[in-house]
């Protein structure tokens, strides 16, 4: 997170009229930059009777975390000291499968909603709500459900984007890979970025290369372009 703080309102408990018996059994794992914002979260969410199993500092912590843990929910702040917790979803959700991703942010952009959500996150939060929206989020979560903060529902409801797949049967990683390559990351920066190896980066841009029959960087920037991939 950069800037601003969490404190949870008096009562977790009374937060959208959860009682505290009904997140019972739901396991979570926190993942946020600062100890006091997280150490709020984890009252507001005990409170309502989730179980916090662990807590992640950074990116690389959290995928670990995940990976150990396999918690019910993941509450995963996006912005991160050590990379993009956005690009790390497809990663987390490869550590554990069955582990529901819920976006914390105080970025109130739709655009943003809508990439977490296209990348796997079933639920999307802002921190000015998170007293009234975050547990009634985790609980959709934990079910198998999607939660979208009102105030990103009625903004993409006015102006919605389309979820398009990945063009030429792309996989997701495959095209994050391609985006950063087309900004000019090398190999090198896009595996710290995404939380992969060098060689894994590799692999999946000779894979690229094989699927579009493009040679070079240049005509992989060309081929982003053309597909507004990137602006």
């Amino acid at each position: 997170m950069t800037g601003g703080s969490f404190s949870p309102s008096s009562g977790a408990g009374a937060v959208s009229g959860t009682s505290g018996a009904d997140g019972a059994g739901t396991r979570i794992v926190l993942a946020d930059d600062h100890a006091v914002v997280r150490s709020g979260l984890r009252l507001l969410l005990e409170g309502a009777g989730f179980e916090v199993v662990a807590e992640a500092g950074d990116v690389a912590e959290t995928v670990r975390k995940v990976r150990a843990y396999k918690p019910d929910v993941l509450l995963l702040d996006l912005s991160m000291p050590d990379g993009s917790s956005l690009a790390a979803i497809p990663t987390l959700l490869e550590a554990s499968r069955a582990t529901a991703i819920v976006v914390l942010t105080m970025r109130s952009d739709p655009a943003i909603a809508h990439e977490a959500l296209r990348s796997g996150a079933c639920g999307f939060v802002l921190k000015e709500a998170a007293d009234s929206e975050l547990v009634d989020a985790v609980h959709a979560a934990a079910e198998g459900h999607r939660y979208l903060d009102p105030q990103l529902g009625a903004s993409l409801a006015i102006e919605p984007l389309a979820i398009s797949a990945p063009p030429d049967g792309l996989s997701d990683r495959e095209l994050q890979v391609l985006k950063l390559i087309a900004l000019g990351y090398t190999n090198i920066e896009i595996a710290r970025e995404l939380v992969l190896s060098i060689r894994t980066v590799e692999a999946h841009r000779s894979h690229l290369q094989h699927k579009l029959e493009l040679g070079s960087r240049a005509e992989l920037v060309q081929y982003a372009t053309e597909h507004r991939l990137i602006s």
